[in-house]
């Protein structure tokens, strides 16, 4: 289970990260991408949310734009951050309120 306050100086780090892209290196965003899926992938499960794994799902967008960071203007680097940033803050709220999410299969 993540540690809240852990995750809300995450959650800092990130939007300080995406308003100072200019003078971050390339591996410096990757590592806080791949920091960030690996925090997103633990509260999904923590709330009950499965993994939908099409080109919807903010974790596959976000994995792409971290294998390809390089590739990316800085304006995309830091809408990067800041979309990991909403959802580690979002999921984080949804885990403290104690809300567990259910998915059933449609008929």
């Amino acid at each position: 289970m993540p540690n809240m306050n852990l995750t809300s100086g995450f959650v800092s780090e990130l939007v300080r990260a995406a308003n100072q892209i200019e003078i971050l290196s390339i591996s410096e965003v990757r590592r806080l991408l791949q920091r960030s899926i690996a925090t997103i992938r633990d509260l999904r499960q923590a709330v009950g949310i499965p993994a939908d794994g099409t080109a919807n799902d903010a974790l596959v967008r976000l994995k792409l734009a971290s294998e390809g960071v390089e590739r990316l203007s800085h304006e995309k680097q830091a809408k990067a951050l800041l979309e990991a940033a909403d959802l580690i803050r979002t999921l984080g709220i949804v885990h403290q309120s104690g809300t567990q999410v259910s998915v059933r299969p449609v008929d």
